[in-house]
């Protein structure tokens, strides 16, 4: 159950929310202030405070984007997103995955990344998913079991990738109905994105896209076809119409980095109406995989500091998927933050990590969680402690090989069964490289880090004196019941 809202009473939660869609620039710092009492985690009630802050800075970037949020996306969408992400997923699902991961000994993720289906209509370079069969996909029923079994660890916050999963719309927008309680997310090339199928998602209010863009029309043409770029941006167009949720993703690699990492080029995404961004760096997945697209560590270097820069002067909300491993203590795969179910139903550790002891068909997501290379994962996370180097192939390729060995996990690539030593091999020199580089990167960063860290690891002793209180009260509790 909700407790935030069942606390409140319905007509109570109602009230709060019509409070704040009336004046958010006044009415969030009072919303923040009643949700306080609703959660024991010391570091959720940080984030709370956070958000109160920024909205009594005016030159705050963030309070733009709250501003922006407001004033473009739909009120069901604004209501979704405060119920679902806010509330359910940050708030409740969190407690819960706590006190979970403390009683099952294993990772419990925030997030489910995972492939309805492993078809697509593109053909682009350097993509994750082109070593898997493109036969594969997941029915509607299995994809509700994981749901389901995900929001019973407490898990509100799904994400949908391929393949392209807006081949499967009709059944993702059925989930996210009767799913109300989650948020969903979908990677998209956006070729399917027309009127319709946007103002459905407007209509559902808890589901997002992400826009793969690869910069201006050249760019992004020159890894998905000619033609791309313009169907992209009139699906951007169609949602921003309707005022649904969107935003873009994009793969920086040594032929566009300076493309994406543009002032002008991310001006032009926030004026088609994105209000987030998710940035990766190309892996090698693949025999064939053409390694000269690797960035080279100065342009690595280079979307380090360009995307900070972005972030304390523009109205979005940007993730950079490896260089913000500082801000998430490494790595966040394996379960720690996310994990990765593939459409033949794998179980991996992320996206970019084709190895898997265990099949969803055949298991529990929780058996999952306790699976041999989770475990691995789990084990020895974080995988460096310069966490400007988190991933255990592009920058400590030894680590995945050993885990990979360790656990006895398979290859889930059928078109080349990729050996994890060769695969490691391919990242070696780049990796090599960049260790210098994020070395002396992390040598400015350290004094501040350690600062957070000595802060973070009094919240997380707060946490579990708070949460050992939580798990003998429900206990007694439970004493006390059996006994009447």
């Amino acid at each position: 159950m909700n407790t935030i809202p069942h606390a409140l009473g319905s007509t109570g939660f109602n009230l709060a929310l019509q409070y704040l869609n009336r004046d958010p620039e006044k009415n969030i710092p009072k919303i923040a202030d009643m949700l306080m009492p609703f959660t024991y985690r010391e570091d959720v009630k940080r984030q709370i405070a956070s958000a109160k802050k920024v909205m009594q800075d005016p030159d705050n970037p963030y309070r733009g984007l709250i501003l922006r949020a407001f004033k473009e996306l739909s009120p069901k969408v604004r209501r979704r997103f405060f119920t679902n992400f806010v509330l359910n997923s940050a708030m409740v699902g969190a407690d819960k995955a706590s006190m979970l991961k403390a009683k099952y000994q294993c990772n419990i993720p925030w997030a489910i990344l995972m492939d309805p289906t492993s078809a697509c209509n593109l053909h682009c370079t350097g993509c994750w998913a082109s070593e898997y069969d493109k036969t594969d996909s997941m029915d509607y029923a299995l994809l509700d079991r994981i749901i389901r079994e995900g929001k019973d660890l407490g898990i509100y916050f799904y994400i949908y990738s391929g393949g392209e999963p807006t081949l499967r719309k009709k059944d993702l927008v059925k989930l996210a109905k009767v799913h109300s309680d989650c948020i969903f997310l979908a990677f998209t090339n956006g070729t399917l994105v027309d009127d319709a199928f946007a103002k459905e998602l407007a209509d559902v209010g808890n589901f997002a896209l992400a826009f793969s863009i690869e910069g201006f029309e050249e760019d992004t043409d020159f890894r998905r076809g000619k033609g791309t770029y313009q169907k992209v941006i009139q699906g951007m167009r169609n949602m921003k119409k309707y005022g649904a949720p969107f935003g873009f993703s994009t793969l920086y690699h040594s032929k566009n980095t300076e493309a994406v990492g543009d002032e002008k080029f991310l001006d032009f995404l926030i004026e088609q109406g994105c209000t987030f961004g998710w940035y990766f760096t190309y892996m090698p997945l693949g025999k064939d995989a053409d390694t000269d697209l690797l960035a080279t560590a100065e342009q690595r270097e280079y979307m380090f500091h360009w995307v900070r820069k972005m972030r304390d002067t523009k109205p979005i909300f940007l993730l950079d998927f490896w260089n913000d491993g500082q801000y998430v203590d490494g790595c966040i795969a394996g379960g720690r933050s996310y994990l990765h179910i593939n459409a033949a139903g794998d179980v991996e550790p992320c996206a970019f990590i084709h190895y898997s002891n265990v099949n969803i068909r055949n298991v529990s997501l929780l058996e999952a969680l306790r699976s041999p290379l989770f475990k691995e994962y789990a084990a020895h996370q974080p995988f460096n402690s310069n966490h400007l180097r988190p991933c255990p192939l592009l920058d400590n390729p030894g680590m995945l090989a050993s885990m990979v060995k360790a656990s006895g996990a398979h290859s889930t690539q059928p078109i080349d069964r990729e050996d994890v030593d060769e695969l490691t091999a391919k990242c070696a020199p780049a990796a090599e490289k960049w260790a210098p580089v994020a070395d002396k990167l992390w040598a400015g960063e350290l004094p501040h880090y350690r600062e957070v860290k000595k802060m973070k690891e009094a919240e997380q002793q707060r946490n579990r004196e708070a949460l050992e209180k939580k798990l003998k009260k429900s206990k007694d509790e439970a004493s006390l019941e059996a006994a009447s």
